[in-house]
């Protein structure tokens, strides 16, 4: 991959039509679209690019966004490992049987990648580029500029320390878990029932299932579900472990490091302990902390909220670049109507939201079941076999048709949280 930063920058305008804070897969992915409409869109990032990120499990619903940026033939030239299925293991070390995504829906898109961020990231990058937009990196966002309640554009510093005031009608933030306007305008809003933590880090020659299941992610609770790890393998013998608990329990304070503590949770853990008996760490161990979050309001006068800047749930079903895709791409079409209709209204940015967020509504529920003591998905297939393909649905990511909700009117019997969810429609009412 090309180094952006390489690249000359382009000129910088003092007025763009859209100005997309964070240059990853939501705000790539809204670069490219808009730029592609014709709408003149400036993409700034503090990072250098390619830069070094967690989540690198794609869903298979990821292809359509990636379709449609003319990615996939990309994709598949690539060394990425090809995901066909998820696996779950039980806190017992019963291996269930994995999910094959094409078991249930018979298209190219049933076959997804476990990517490697910093190469995939830039491909993003390199394509909004390629379809013209302005692309910044190493550039901090300082200040918004407003007139009133109304965003009107940014104030940035580049990496040679000048600092520039631009304008645009729209201001699209996809940030990331920085969350720039979200914390500026006190919109971030922590989920009471997700309070997990996580330590994770790359392993080389850690064991690899044979054929089919060689680039499968997999699931495995730890004894007495206290924990869980994801095992995600990537290119060059590397596999991305990580090891996710309730806060107070990850990081209690006579636990030690972030290594040590990821050690003793590895020893509760009989599949994934057989899986490191050959591997070494080629990175060092990361914490992330208290992750799951959502915000009071997706949109505003002339500022959205894109990717995880948004909201995030927890990495369980590795939805995280999916839904900035998704929104990044919504976004960007609810922008262009708006440009059609010269109407820059809160109402009319805001029509994407309801369908998206009954769509991240039906991840999070599935999210609280996983976490729910006592609560068995084999047991409750067992009793509700009809609910399987809602379920898979839900894993492969098509959670935005009405009928997959279905699933939890009988899963709250034995799940009371699922009847009332965290709300995060505060301020926009359907």
């Amino acid at each position: 991959m090309n180094d952006s930063n390489l690249q000359a920058q382009p000129a910088l305008d003092s007025e763009y039509d859209v100005i997309v804070i964070g240059a990853g897969p939501a705000g790539s992915t809204v670069g490219a679209l808009l730029a592609e409409q014709g709408r003149k869109t400036l993409v700034v990032d503090r990072a250098q690019f390619p830069r070094f990120h967690v989540g690198e499990s794609l869903i298979p619903e990821t292809y359509w966004p990636l379709k449609r940026l003319g990615l996939i033939d990309q994709l598949k030239q690539t060394a990425f490992p090809k995901k066909m299925s998820v696996q779950f293991v039980t806190d017992e070390g019963v291996e269930t049987m994995p999910f094959y995504f094409n078991d249930y829906k018979e298209h190219e898109s049933s076959q997804t990648w476990q990517v490697r961020r910093a190469e995939f990231d830039q491909m993003l990058v390199n394509n909004a580029r390629s379809k013209g937009a302005a692309i910044h990196t190493g550039t901090q966002v300082l200040d918004l500029l407003c007139e009133g309640d109304q965003v009107t554009g940014v104030k940035i510093k580049l990496n040679t320390q000048e600092t520039h005031e631009i304008k645009a009608k729209i201001v699209v933030d996809s940030s990331g878990q920085t969350g720039f306007i979200a914390n500026r305008f006190k919109l971030k809003q922590t989920d009471p029932i997700l309070k997990k933590g996580t330590v994770w880090a790359h392993f080389k020659n850690a064991h690899r299932d044979p054929g089919i299941d060689e680039g499968a992610t997999i699931i495995l609770q730890t004894e007495g579900k206290h924990s869980w790890f994801w095992y995600i393998p990537l290119p060059d013998n590397v596999v991305s472990i990580g090891c996710t608990g309730d806060m107070a329990y990850m990081f209690a304070k006579d636990r030690g490091n972030s290594e040590e503590i990821f050690y003793q949770e590895v020893e509760r853990c009989i599949g994934i302990k057989r899986r490191l008996t050959e591997a070494q760490p080629v990175t060092e161990f990361m914490t992330t902390k208290d992750f799951s979050y959502h915000t009071s309001q997706p949109v505003g006068p002339g500022w959205m909220l894109a990717g995880d800047a948004l909201g995030f749930i927890d990495p369980v079903y590795s939805s995280g670049v999916f839904l900035a895709m998704k929104s990044g791409e919504l976004i960007a079409d609810a922008i262009n109507d708006a440009f059609e209709a010269q109407n820059f209204s809160v109402d009319q940015l805001s029509q994407w939201y309801p369908d998206y967020h009954s769509g991240v509504e039906n991840f999070r529920k599935l999210v609280y079941a996983f976490y729910t003591p006592g609560f068995s998905f084999g047991s409750f297939l067992r009793q509700y076999p009809q609910f399987k393909t809602n379920l898979v649905d839900i894993l492969i990511g098509d959670v935005f048709k009405p009928e997959v909700a279905e699933m939890f009117t009988v899963m709250q019997e034995e799940i009371p949280e699922l009847a009332n969810p965290e709300d995060p429609q505060v301020a926009l009412k359907k």
